[in-house]
């Protein structure tokens, strides 16, 4: 009885830091996916306005998906997007995707 308490709680502990090793995982990902959107952003964005016109998001080097989704990234229709909207844009995918895996299972 003692061995399989101890072994029940030992496979409570490593599905707990495995959970923990899995979130800290995700959190660096995000960071990393926004230090490239930060890259690319700057990179795009030619003239240095903060904001990326869809010419701009189309010439190289641009943000190829950025282009590719312009008009539902561009949620105010004026014809350019910050660095904001497309992190946001980013984040909804992700989640998007997470929740199609999840229901896949």
């Amino acid at each position: 009885m003692l061995i399989k308490s101890l072994t029940l709680s030992l496979a409570r502990a490593v599905v707990f830091v495995g959970a923990g090793l899995f979130v800290v995982s995700a959190v660096q990902a995000d960071g990393m996916r926004d230090r490239q959107i930060d890259k690319l952003f700057k990179a795009a964005d030619t003239n240095a306005d903060d904001k990326l016109t869809l010419a701009e998001a189309q010439a190289k080097p641009g943000m190829p998906k950025v282009a590719a989704n312009f008009d539902a990234i561009d949620t105010d229709k004026k014809g350019y997007v910050t660095l904001a909207q497309v992190k946001s844009s980013a984040d909804s995918a992700t989640s998007s995707a997470k929740s199609t895996a999840k229901a896949a299972k």
